[in-house]
């Protein structure tokens, strides 16, 4: 009896793949709609889970559209194009909802900005047939025929979903994919082109730069000043750990915030207040403690204990401010819920960290104490002492 082939380890994880997006594609293809409507094309759109279907009529440049989004009864979804811009802004819309009673209606209108008043009106272009939507299934379709501006085929086209309220509709969630619902449509071949997800990534960077310079290296650094310049042996390596961890936190922590400064540049109309002046406290209280380093008195100068408080209280400030944000900031984001968790992990192994260190140099501090005391030298520090 002959031996079986060997199969390779990655062939039925290609099967599993390429059997998933022939599920997706046959979903598109297969798809029904109700009073026997049909159509010619489908594009099963990358984020919502929504799909796209229509027929395009080359000899007056209009095109019958089916889209359709999961929603539930209380949500809303909307299709639409921008004329000018594949962004959000601007797009002629078709919003599909429920009032109280279940009835669907289609609401038409233009998106002067990201927070739109939705009143119901004409578009930019014709729209030849009246809309009409329906739910069924956990889904809505919302039905129209739409004369494709300046006679061409391909342009942006948007989607989107959200909650509603009793029948008003409620905004969107500002992450996630709902920041990429869009792509540029060719109405003729039926290729698209996704939007692009670099704002998506730059969102990211902005979050990991932040949570790694001011929530991870400026806790870190205070945590080495105040604990290993107690111990003889670390005099003076833990101060030049301690300007290092600080000097590349700040470092990271400023490109983190000029990289949300000009995110919040690109949002007309969306603004975080409490995040963004957060932002502001922090980096303007982090540079005021840069500039303080150049200040420094002498540790016998008379007026280094003054000095020594402000340093102190600055520093603790913007580390308390930075956690707050950074979690902020994590809620605006809404990532994988491993990110939130890792974070919180970090933070409680530093906090864990420091309460132990606390009491051992305690201990060390109080004991040097009074074994100067009976050696006659005083009760000083003589900078072994906790001070940061």
């Amino acid at each position: 009896m002959a031996r079986p082939a060997h199969v390779p380890a990655w062939l039925p994880l290609l099967v599993l793949l390429l059997a998933a997006g022939g599920a997706t594609a046959q979903t598109c293809l297969t798809a029904t709609f109700t009073n026997g409507r049909t159509f010619l094309k489908c594009n099963a759109l990358p984020v919502l889970g929504a799909s796209l279907h229509w027929t395009y009529h080359a000899e007056n440049g209009t095109a019958d559209i089916a889209f359709r989004a999961p929603s539930s009864t209380t949500g809303w979804v909307a299709w639409g194009i921008n004329p000018t811009a594949l962004r959000m802004a601007g797009s002629n819309v078709f919003v599909a909802s429920q009032d109280a009673s279940g009835a669907v209606s289609v609401l038409t209108t233009v998106l002067e900005s990201i927070s739109p008043t939705l009143t119901n009106g004409s578009l930019s272009f014709a729209v030849p047939v009246p809309a009409s939507a329906e739910y069924s299934a956990g889904a809505y379709t919302i039905y129209a025929t739409v004369a494709l501006p300046s006679n061409s085929t391909s342009h942006n086209t948007v989607w989107q979903a959200g909650p509603s309220n009793g029948g008003a509709i409620q905004p969107h969630n500002p992450s996630g994919q709902n920041v990429l619902s869009m792509q540029n449509l060719d109405f003729l071949s039926g290729t698209g082109s996704a939007a692009s997800n670099s704002r998506l990534h730059r969102r990211n960077l902005h979050g990991v730069l932040n949570a790694v310079g001011w929530g991870i290296l400026i806790p870190l650094g205070a945590m080495i000043a105040r604990y290993l310049r107690v111990f003889e042996a670390a005099d003076p390596a833990w101060f030049y750990l301690h300007i290092t961890c600080q000097i590349s936190g700040y470092a990271l922590g400023v490109g983190g915030w000029g990289l949300g400064l000009k995110l919040g540049s690109e949002s007309t109309g969306l603004t975080y207040n409490p995040h963004r002046n957060i932002g502001i406290a922090i980096f303007s209280l982090a540079t005021a403690q840069v500039f303080a380093l150049f200040m420094r008195p002498n540790p016998k100068h008379k007026y280094r204990v003054y000095w020594n408080v402000y340093h102190h209280s600055i520093g603790y400030s913007v580390i308390l401010l930075a956690i707050i944000n950074i979690f902020k900031g994590l809620n605006i984001l809404k990532p994988a819920t491993g990110w939130k968790t890792g974070y919180i992990v970090i933070i409680a192994i530093l906090a864990g960290v420091a309460l132990v260190l606390e009491a051992i140099t305690w201990a060390i501090v109080l004991r040097r104490r009074k074994r100067n005391q009976s050696s006659g030298y005083g009760n000083g520090t003589n900078g072994t002492g906790l001070q940061l």
